[in-house]
C-alpha cells in the first residue's frame, strides 16, 4: 500500500489487505521484505516490548520512538501508528497537536484511534487538516477495564447494533478503514457488507476484508497467545535451541573458532 485510495480499492477489487503490528528495525524491514501491505506500530508495544500488563501506560513518546525506529526499516511500507490513551480522549485541540506529532515525526501515513460515536467529530476534524485516520471497533484495548477484560464483543443484541451503528458513524466521519478486534465473524460479516472501506480483522473471522496480527504473536515467541493467533513459527524454541548452542560452544571452547578469529 502507498497511500488510502489503494485500501479502498484493495476492498472494490475483492483482494485481501495484510497488516503486521510490530515496533521496531529488524522486523519492519523483514515485514517490508515479505510484502506486508500494512504495518501497524501498535500501542501493544507496552505489553509486548516493556511487559505491561494492558497499553494504557503507554505515552506519546515510547510510540513516536518506536515508529521512527519502524519507518527506517519499513520506507516503503504504509505505516500507520496507534495514538495512546489520553492523547486524544482529552480535548480536540491536544488531540490534533499529538496527532500531528506522531506523522510529523515519525514520517508514519496514519494514526489509529480506538472508539466509534464518541470520538467521530474528532476523526472529522482530524481528516479535514490532512490526517488520514483508520478506526478501532469490537475490543477496544485502551478501555479494558470498562468492558470488564480481554473480552469478545458484540455477542449480545445491543453490543452488535451499537458496533454496526459506530461502524457506519466512522465511515462518515472519514476513517479509510477499521480494525475489527474479537467480534463474532457473523458481525463482521454484517458489518464489513455494510460499510463500504475496508474492514481489517484480528479475531473477527474470514470474512474481513483484511487480517492483522501481532509480529511477535505469530512468530511463536510466546507461550500462551489468544484464540485467534496463528503461529507460523515457533520461534521461542528457535531462539533457545541457538542461545544453548551458543551457551555449549563458548563453555566448551568450540566457540570462537578460527573462522571467527582475526589473525
Amino acid at each position: 500500500m502507498k497511500n488510502i485510495n489503494e485500501f479502498i480499492e484493495a476492498k472494490e477489487k475483492g483482494k485481501k489487505i495484510t497488516m503486521i503490528s510490530t515496533y521496531e528495525y529488524w522486523s519492519a524491514r523483514i515485514c517490508e521484505e515479505a510484502g506486508v501491505d500494512c504495518i501497524l506500530v501498535g500501542d501493544s508495544l507496552g505489553m509486548v516490548i516493556q511487559g505491561l500488563d494492558t497499553t494504557l501506560p503507554v505515552t506519546l513518546e515510547d510510540m513516536i520512538y518506536h515508529a521512527k525506529a519502524v519507518r527506517r526499516g519499513a520506507p516503503r511500507t504504509f505505516i500507520v501508528v496507534d495514538m495512546p490513551f489520553l492523547t486524544y480522549q482529552v480535548s480536540q485541540e491536544e488531540a490534533i497537536k499529538n496527532a500531528g506529532r506522531l506523522m510529523k515525526e515519525t514520517g508514519a501515513n496514519a494514526v489509529k484511534v480506538e472508539g466509534g460515536e464518541e470520538i467521530a467529530p474528532l476523526v472529522e476534524k482530524l481528516v479535514s487538516i490532512g490526517i488520514p485516520v483508520m478506526g478501532h471497533l469490537g475490543l477496544t484495548p485502551q478501555s479494558v477495564h470498562a468492558l470488564g477484560g480481554y473480552k469478545v464483543q458484540g455477542r449480545t443484541e445491543e453490543q452488535a447494533k451499537k458496533i454496526v451503528a459506530d461502524a457506519k458513524i466512522l465511515e462518515q466521519a472519514g476513517v479509510f478503514a477499521i480494525v475489527l478486534e474479537a467480534i463474532p465473524e457473523k458481525l463482521a460479516k454484517e458489518i464489513t457488507e455494510f460499510v463500504e472501506v475496508p474492514t481489517i480483522g484480528i479475531g473477527a473471522g474470514k470474512y474481513t476484508d483484511g487480517q492483522v496480527l501481532v509480529f511477535h504473536d505469530m512468530m511463536g515467541f510466546f507461550d500462551k497467545t489468544p484464540k485467534f493467533v496463528k503461529k507460523y513459527v515457533n520461534g521461542k524454541e528457535l531462539f533457545l535451541s541457538g542461545l544453548k548452542q551458543f551457551i555449549s560452544e563458548v563453555e566448551n571452547q568450540q566457540f570462537p573458532s578460527e573462522e571467527h578469529t582475526y589473525e
